[in-house]
């Protein structure tokens, strides 16, 4: 197949470009061109903005067009203007926090209903669902939407911060303000985990109008387990302070919509409708595992150097002095 990858060297498209290259795919991948990509791959450098550009691509009449880099309803709609009638599949990446929160059932499926109060991020993805949804309906657009939750490649998973902060943090034994009482569980999944499935989706007539999240399969970690699992990579035990939800989204108000309409909630999926598709699929990397290859890439970061928001970062410490005084 020819497959075009709208993105194709970030955390969850560089190893879906990889399998897909491993699968025997013509690969091509549309992006700034700032990192490599794996031999084989033909690479158009562009703007995902570029409409002169996308049209080129359009004509060229890719089997499959992967859209990595699509977050507003109105990007929708000029993709459905562009690649309507030009492609075999289009594969939207939407994401996984477009499901309805708070959540009342313990197992997300497919069929849950899909509404984020909170994130306008959230909230944005779900309008171009409608968008694409409606175009598949009157039959302008073969189209499959993929909804990824928390995967990670080289960086540590982020929560109010990035992972770069918290493994500088562990590092220098300072407290790490978990939400909750860090008992509620998540999922995390590795992109090499994620791709097999989703390249599984590429061609794949049953895929078409039909939605599917990809994650770790009804397996979860407690946040603790998280923190404690980035700091046996790094060789030092963190210090973990319990923040109620809403102190620490008050302290940290720009990061309050991932809070309250994603990690504060228990995320725990069923994926046995991608498997029912693109065939039985198991997790490999473990959360453990996971930590410890992320450390060899956070030392190449930050041979020279780690830029530190102290700011930020003393806040964080009174926030923290607060909770343990209480």
């Amino acid at each position: 197949m020819n497959v075009l990858y709208i993105g194709g060297t970030g955390t969850i498209s560089s190893a879906c470009v990889e399998a897909s290259v491993a699968a025997g795919h013509y690969v091509t991948v549309l992006n700034r061109g700032h990192r490599p990509l794996p031999a084989g791959v033909e690479q158009v450098i562009g703007d995902k903005d570029d409409e002169a550009v996308l049209r080129q691509l359009a004509g060229r009449g890719f089997d499959v067009v992967c859209q990595f880099l699509l977050y507003t309803p109105e990007q929708a709609d000029r993709d459905i203007e562009i690649f309507a009638g030009q492609c075999g599949q289009y594969v939207f990446i939407s994401s996984a926090s477009v499901y309805a929160k708070p959540s009342h059932t313990a197992i997300l499926t497919e069929a849950c209903p899909i509404g984020n109060p909170y994130w306008t991020y959230s909230q944005n993805k779900v309008l171009a669902e409608g968008r694409l949804g409606d175009a598949m309906s009157a039959g302008r657009l073969a189209a499959t939407i993929v909804r990824p939750s928390h995967t990670f490649r080289d960086r540590f998973p982020s929560q109010v911060i990035s992972g770069d902060d918290w493994a500088w943090r562990i590092l220098n034994r300072r407290p790490i303000p978990i939400h909750g009482d860090g008992t509620s569980l998540w999922t995390w999944t590795h992109s090499s985990d994620f791709a097999r499935p989703f390249v599984g989706l590429l061609g794949n007539t049953g895929a078409l109008g039909e939605t599917f999240h990809i994650t770790r399969h009804l397996e979860a970690f407690t946040w603790n387990d998280m923190y404690q699992a980035m700091g046996n990579a790094l060789g030092v035990d963190p210090v973990c302070v319990h923040v109620p939800t809403d102190v620490l989204a008050r302290a940290i108000p720009e990061q309050s919509g991932q809070l309250y309409g994603d990690k504060s909630n228990c995320a725990i999926f069923d994926n046995s409708k991608v498997m029912r598709v693109a065939g039985p699929f198991t997790c490999r990397v473990g959360l453990q595992e996971g930590m410890d290859r992320l450390v060899k890439h956070y030392n190449t970061r930050t041979a020279d150097g780690q830029a530190i928001d102290e700011s930020l970062h003393a806040k964080l410490d009174a926030l923290c002095h607060a909770i343990e005084q209480l």
